[in-house]
Formats: C-alpha cells, sequence, structure tokens
C-alpha cells in the first residue's frame, strides 16, 4: 500500500509538473507574440509618421507659411481655433454625460437607451454628421458657413468618447475612494469634484486627446459647416466683424480641408506640396498636442498625490 500510494502522489507531481511547464511555455509564447504587436504597431507609426513629416518638409518654402492666400498659415490658425471652440463644447458636455451614468444613472429602460444612444453616436459616419449640422446649425438657423457651426459637427463626434471614458474611469475606481470621502462628511457632488475626478484625470486625458485627434484631421463634417474659404484680416479690430481672426462665426478652411481640396480642385503649381506640407504639420500638430496633454496630466497627478519630484 505504501508503494501504491507513493507512486499515485509521484504521478500526481509529474502531472502537476507538467501543467505548470505548459503553463508557463504558454505564457511565455503568449507574451513574446503581445510585444511582437506591440513593436509593430510602434514602427507601423514610426515609419508612418517619419514618411509624411519628411515628405511634407522636403520641397518646404517659408512662403508656404503665408498668412494669406499663398501659404496655410489662416488654414493653420482655423484648425486651431475650431479645435478649441469643438473642446470647450464637448469636454463640459462629455464629463457631464460621464458623470452621470457612472454615478447617478439607475439601471432601467432609460439608462440603457441613453447607452445605446450613445453607441449609436459614437458609430455615425461624419459625412453624416456633417449633413446633420449644414441642416441644423446653417439652413434652419438661416446662417452661412462659420466655425462655430463646424465646432458643433466636430463636438458631435467627440461627445461619446469623452462622455464613454469618463464613465469607466469612474466606475474603475476603488469603493474605498468613495467610502473615504463620506466617512469624512463629504457631499455626493464634493466626493465626485474633489475625489474621483481629479483621480480618473489620466483616464479622462485620454479621452480629451482623441477627442481632439478626431477634430484636428476631420473634413467630411466641415466641408458642409465650417466652409471651404478663408478671409482673415489680421489688423481688423471688431470683433463681430466676418474678416476678424477670433470671430467664430466666420467661415474657417482647416489644414484637413486644404489637403482634400489642393488633391482634389487645386489648380496653383504647387499645390501637391501645400498637401504634403500640411499632412506634416497636422502629424506634429496632433503629436504635440497628445504629449502635452499627457505632460501636464501626469504632472496634475502627481500633484494631487503630493509627489513633487
Amino acid at each position: 500500500m505504501p508503494n501504491k500510494d507513493n507512486q499515485v502522489l509521484q504521478d500526481t507531481t509529474k502531472a502537476i509538473n507538467a501543467t505548470i511547464l505548459r503553463a508557463k511555455l504558454l505564457d511565455t509564447i503568449m507574451t513574446g507574440v503581445f510585444y511582437v504587436v506591440a513593436l509593430f504597431f510602434l514602427v507601423l507609426l514610426i515609419v508612418f509618421a517619419t514618411y509624411i513629416i519628411v515628405k511634407g518638409f522636403m520641397d518646404f518654402d517659408i512662403s508656404m507659411m503665408a498668412f494669406d492666400h499663398r501659404g496655410i498659415g489662416n488654414q493653420l490658425f482655423n484648425t486651431v481655433y475650431l479645435v478649441i471652440l469643438a473642446l470647450l463644447i464637448s469636454v463640459p458636455l462629455g464629463l457631464l454625460s460621464g458623470i452621470y451614468m457612472a454615478e447617478y444613472a439607475k439601471p432601467g429602460r432609460v439608462t440603457k437607451i441613453i447607452r445605446i444612444s450613445i453607441e449609436t453616436l459614437s458609430s455615425l459616419p461624419s459625412i453624416v454628421v456633417g449633413l446633420f449640422g449644414y441642416l441644423v446649425f446653417i439652413v434652419m438657423t438661416g446662417s452661412q458657413w462659420n466655425l462655430f457651426a463646424g465646432a458643433l459637427a466636430v463636438s458631435i463626434l467627440s461627445l461619446p468618447i469623452i462622455s464613454t471614458t469618463t464613465e469607466d474611469a469612474l466606475k474603475s475606481l476603488p469603493d474605498g475612494y468613495k467610502k473615504g470621502s463620506y466617512g469624512m462628511g463629504a457631499t455626493k457632488w464634493q466626493t465626485i469634484r474633489m475625489v474621483l475626478l481629479p483621480a480618473c484625470i489620466p483616464q479622462i486625458m485620454t479621452g480629451i486627446i482623441l477627442a481632439a485627434g478626431r477634430a484636428f484631421g476631420e473634413a467630411a463634417a466641415l466641408m458642409f459647416t465650417a466652409g471651404m474659404s478663408t478671409d482673415i484680416n489680421w489688423n481688423s479690430t471688431n470683433l463681430f466683424s466676418s474678416t476678424h481672426p477670433l470671430n467664430p462665426f466666420r467661415p474657417g478652411e482647416t489644414l484637413a480641408l486644404q489637403i482634400w481640396a489642393s488633391r482634389t480642385e487645386a489648380i496653383a503649381e504647387n499645390s501637391t506640396q501645400i498637401a504634403n506640407l500640411c499632412a506634416a504639420i497636422l502629424m506634429i500638430m496632433v503629436f504635440t498636442f497628445s504629449i502635452s496633454a499627457r505632460y501636464i496630466s501626469q504632472h496634475i497627478n502627481k500633484k494631487m498625490i503630493g509627489d513633487n519630484k
């Protein structure tokens, strides 16, 4: 009997060891696969960005940056201005909707309908949003193409991203955050504003970066709302003038629209070079915004947890 028990124990040990070895081997293989996939996307991004930037500045001439019809200075300003307008609209609304879905919405039919609506909105083609924006923000208001209408259209595309990111970030926090805050006598809104949202800054900033990236490169929605022309008078002092740079109710062509126009209907000799330069600048702008936003979010996060290194 003892020999038989020892044999069973040895067989069981061998089986367990074999299972552990197979698990470790599978873990090593899958880790390698994931590293290869991550490296592939990194290399793809580096190659793509390098190609766009190098090709864009290969035939660069300083006259291409002029703030008139010969250069893309006005389009560059319009792009930055429109992104700022879109974020000013979409970030507060997205944060509030995400907070509502995570902290206030109760399970039920209404919440389910809202969630389905957000998911549907995030999958809408930008051309459809552009046509909707043209009908609602241009035709129904009796106005001309303008940057504010373009910002509203882009906000429709950005809202689901920020809302979903905020909701997921709040739901992923440990319950200890709430319980600790409630234990100190804070109200629900004080807990959300002073405890939960600061803890979610990195995740929320990710959503804002994604929303801004889409705004930088959007073209179809802006074609029907912001317009395809730009007439800026940099000496104007009347904010309500149709040519004042900061007037949001003037038409404004962005870099993405300039790329499309240069590749399809432009007759200038350097239209190809202009399109390549616009693409390169857009790429640099997106990288700069993403890195800056990450740095700011990390700085705020370190400040909130008391790490001043």
